[in-house]
């Protein structure tokens, strides 16, 4: 009795260790397999692919696509990942830079950081001085927008409302309904990256607007303090970025204006009459009836004495809306710049006009072709 009882308990030790033997295996088979789920597709595939996470996405409904576009071997394997190495930030809309020679554990760590990227970006100046036409065709030949697009936001009211709410710089002037173009004068002109031609006029006018924010917010205390509105400011640095030669002449020139202003004059500024009849500065000489039209950005007929333009005429750099805000103190009246940019600044008429003679003489005036 006791020897069958010796071979029934050999036997049962040879089950138990087969059985241990076979879960070893799936235990190492199951590893192995796990290990070899989480590694890259293909290693030698470095080619950086945009992939798309879209509104109501999660981690865990990523799997299916993630599977079908080639960037993970098994579906299985990316959720039993989740499980333990679940991230902790929320999940952001947008493409995703991943390559197939990505391991899973780098898939997941890329989409969590929520740095999305723009395959289609690129880079777009606008510059210093260009009115809101300018601003609109530059858009128009660059994205996917028309010009109409960037002139009915501009006339949009519900959008105005919302930006005037947002944005302390913005003034209610500019729904006034003489302005042209409502944000002229306050997208500020830089280069911007735009994420691709299909960026909306409204997300590219956010860019610019949170950039004037930025050049402003330094001159918060000096613009609250100055004796002229911020719309008037930047009216005036809209001119004076048209009007000066140069950067160094920018203050002088600011203060001229100051100066007819101060004594009650019109301003008499060219590039506001221009703007007036929407033709570009210099494009041609100007017509009397056109100089003399009374207009609410015209400050060259004496109905606009000791008045600014109703708005700004361009879009002005830092340079000029600094010399709006700071500009010279000197007794100049009148100013006049040669065919190089330099400025000439006089006291009185006379003297203005004997400037002008002697840049013609000696062939530094500017000639239309």
């Amino acid at each position: 009795m006791a020897r069958k009882i010796k071979k029934k308990v050999s036997k049962g030790i040879r089950i138990v260790q087969v059985i241990a033997v076979i879960l070893v295996v799936l235990i190492c088979g199951g590893v192995l397999m796990y290990n070899t789920s989480m590694s890259p597709v293909d290693q030698n595939d470095t080619e950086i692919r945009p992939f798309t996470v879209g509104e109501g996405d999660t981690y865990k409904t990523l799997a299916s696509r993630l599977k079908a576009e080639g960037f993970i071997r098994s579906e299985t394997a990316y959720n039993l990942y989740l499980k333990s190495n679940a991230p902790d930030t929320p999940l952001y809309t947008g493409k995703y830079p991943l390559s197939p020679s990505m391991d899973l554990r780098q898939i997941v760590e890329t989409i969590a950081s929520g740095e999305v990227y723009y395959p289609d970006a690129f880079f777009l100046t606008f510059p210093e001085g260009k009115n809101m036409r300018y601003i609109a065709t530059l858009i128009a030949e660059n994205t996917d927008n028309t010009e109409e697009d960037v002139y009915a936001l501009l006339s949009d009211a519900d959008y105005l409302q919302r930006i005037l709410d947002e944005y302390w710089f913005l003034p209610d002037e500019i729904t006034d309904p003489r302005i042209y173009y409502s944000l002229e004068g306050y997208l500020f002109p830089d280069t911007y990256q735009l994420t691709g031609p299909d960026m909306s006029v409204e997300e590219i006018f956010e860019m610019m607007l949170e950039r004037t924010g930025e050049v402003l917010e330094p001159y918060r205390e000096d613009i609250r303090n100055s004796q002229y509105t911020l719309h008037q400011i930047m009216t005036m640095a809209s001119i004076v970025e048209l009007e000066a030669g140069n950067a160094n002449d920018r203050a002088g020139v600011s203060g001229v204006f100051y100066n007819r202003l101060r004594d009650g004059w019109a301003l008499g500024s060219d590039v506001t009459t221009y703007y007036a009849i929407k033709v570009e500065v210099y494009e041609r000489d100007l017509y009397m009836y056109e100089i003399e039209d009374v207009n609410a950005y015209n400050t060259r007929p004496d109905a606009m004495a000791g008045q600014f333009p109703v708005g700004p005429i361009c879009n002005p750099g830092a340079e000029s809306i600094y010399a709006a805000l700071f500009p010279s103190y000197h007794d100049y009246y009148y100013f006049v710049s040669d065919k190089y940019g330099n400025t000439y600044f006089a006291e009185d008429y006379d003297y203005f006009e004997e400037i002008i003679y002697n840049l013609q003489e000696q062939g530094l005036w500017y000639e239309y072709e």
